[in-house]
């Protein structure tokens, strides 16, 4: 199975930021879903250390970014970007299956 997200470059050097600075031994980048924000879904950007059984894993540039299959339904065909943006900016999804998102741009709702 592919890999459900595209990285941009611009993200790859930030999420190699996180890594240089908080990571420690075997830590790696966890990019996923989870209920809740003000639109029902959350996406999530995060360090994490432990892996689990329906992980899936790309490596870039020596980083490694993994997505649980549950929130790779949920991604495919998105693209994690970064924006430099003094309001709002950061991480940002361009997710293909949301049907709208809030104004900050951290949660969604499906397309249905």
């Amino acid at each position: 199975m592919n890999f459900p997200v595209t990285i941009s470059a611009e993200a790859l050097v930030h999420l190699r930021r996180i890594l240089e600075r908080k990571g420690e031994e075997g830590a790696f980048i966890r990019i996923g879903v989870k209920g809740g924000g003000c639109s029902g879904f959350e996406y999530v950007v995060k360090l994490e250390t432990k892996r689990l059984p329906i992980d899936q894993s790309l490596v870039m540039d020596d980083i490694e970014i993994v997505c649980d299959e549950k929130s790779a339904k949920f991604l495919v065909g998105a693209t994690l970007e970064w924006t430099g943006n003094l309001i709002g900016g950061g991480f940002q999804f361009d997710n293909p299956n949301a049907d709208r998102s809030c104004g900050c741009g951290t949660s969604f709702t499906l397309k249905v």
